[in-house]
């Protein structure tokens, strides 16, 4: 496992997390009424001092009402600002030690403000939903808010019993008691902050094909109206899950479910074990089977291998695209390289003054990300030959499991598979702006 964390900042957002210490287990406890919509939560945090002693620290956390307030069982001095939850223990904790923070809040969860509008906690015209990429996560629970600090969760959350709690992870427990239902989740597997997803609503839940002895549980929870158009636009779900396990290795977590929502979203998100679709995303068409097919393929290039800081987003992206390519070509639709050839006419009519390596906060979900990102991972395709390629797809996606990892990681990894250097291939597709000719499909040296 490869777990390269930035020492500082991250670069693009620099208020968001704490670099000096780490994570290792959140317990969050949660009551959410959607009525008034108001959400009351305690949290307590397993953390790890870094190299140095800790005479103050921060957690990420919406503007809330604060409770209760523990380092190590004993009050600390606080402060409550912008989004930050600077915390002074009464004594400063040692490098290396561990410690244990408690919090509780309360208050009415609303999307934290970004470049891209309000990200995060949103409220519905019943329910609520959680999309937190990339710097949402504060705006329902406190966190070290940075992708590289992967932890596990524990998830209880307590709602009038007419709703459903999804979360990604395995459901544990479900209580009743009076007018309430707790529902309790586990996720086992290191998640970073903003891949923890939540969906609070009225579904039907219903399982994806028969996972089998040693199988991946696959389970649907829609609006009762669209389980028609629903049952057909996922049906090829469980075949996607089969050919990406072929391809990439072993699905990376213990289960997988999908979210229809009552409302229309932009775009689907993402999160472990966990994605999210709106209502305009079922149409009994399988218009967006494509997009079912790259938030799948997210759990491995995202999730379960993260990035270490925002910079490197094009490879959660990039590799997410081309999985989409690879089930149109073995589903019977466009080869990859016909559509990494649709990808190169549709950059050559944009600018081109995006660097893949660094594409700049503004860039970081512009599309050109994306289609680059996937014309690149061609690239590396065509260059070693399809059993090379594989080989190095599913070592990627092995060696780095619940890893963080950098472009510089990616490069290096890819190289191990060719006796050709692949420098100017990265130096043009990855780091340079302007846009490569398109690659030949018969090129290729690999070992």
């Amino acid at each position: 496992m490869t777990v390269q964390q930035t020492a500082g900042p991250d670069p693009y957002f620099p208020a968001n997390g704490d670099a000096r210490y780490r994570v290792h287990r959140y317990e969050l406890a949660l009551d959410y009424r959607p009525g008034p919509n108001r959400l009351s939560g305690t949290a307590r945090i397993n953390a790890i001092a870094g190299r140095a002693p800790l005479a103050e620290f921060q957690l990420n956390l919406a503007d809330f009402k604060i409770g209760r307030v523990r380092v190590d069982g004993r009050q600390p001095q606080y402060t409550h600002r912008g989004g930050r939850l600077r915390l002074r223990p009464a004594k400063p904790l040692r490098a290396g030690t561990a410690f244990t923070v408690e919090v509780h809040w309360s208050g009415n969860p609303s999307p934290v403000p970004s470049p891209w509008g309000g990200i995060g906690w949103e409220e519905l015209t019943d329910g609520a939903l959680v999309a937190s990429q990339p710097v949402g996560a504060p705006s329902w629970y406190p966190c070290n808010d940075r992708p590289a600090d992967k932890a596990s969760y524990h998830l209880s959350v307590t709602t009038p019993s007419s709703y459903a709690v999804v979360a990604g992870g395995r459901l544990l427990t479900r209580t009743t008691r009076a007018s309430t239902t707790t529902w309790v989740y586990e996720q086992a597997a290191p998640t970073s902050s903003y891949l923890v997803g939540l969906s609070i609503g009225k579904y039907e839940t219903v399982l994806l094909g028969d996972p089998g002895l040693g199988g991946v549980p696959q389970h649907g929870h829609i609006p009762a109206q669209l389980l028609p158009e629903f049952s057909r636009d996922f049906a090829r779900q469980p075949a996607m899950m089969e050919l990406f396990q072929e391809l990439f290795g072993p699905y990376p977590f213990d289960e997988y479910a999908v979210v229809v929502t009552e409302e229309d979203l932009d775009v689907p998100v993402e999160a472990q074990g966990l994605s999210l679709f709106g209502a305009n995303h079922v149409d009994g068409a399988r218009s967006s089977e494509r997009l079912v097919a790259h938030e799948l393929a997210h759990q491995w290039f995202g999730n379960s291998v993260s990035i270490a800081d925002w910079r490197h987003i094009w490879l959660n992206e990039g590799f997410a695209k081309y999985a989409e390519w690879l089930w149109s070509e073995r589903s019977g639709g466009r080869t990859a390289h016909q559509l990494a050839a649709a990808a190169h006419r549709f950059l050559s009519s944009l600018p081109q003054d995006l660097r893949l390596a660094d594409p700049g906060r503004k860039s970081m979900f512009d599309d050109r990300l994306y289609e680059r990102g996937g014309l690149t991972v061609h690239a590396v395709r065509c260059a070693l030959g399809d059993i090379a390629f594989f080989r190095m797809l599913r070592a990627w996606a092995g060696l780095n499991r619940n890893g963080s990892v950098t472009t510089t990681t990616f490069t290096a990894h890819a190289a191990r598979f060719t006796t050709e250097p692949l420098d100017d291939l990265f130096d043009a597709w990855v780091h340079g702006a302007a846009l490569p000719p398109m690659p030949s499909a018969e090129s290729g040296t690999a070992v």
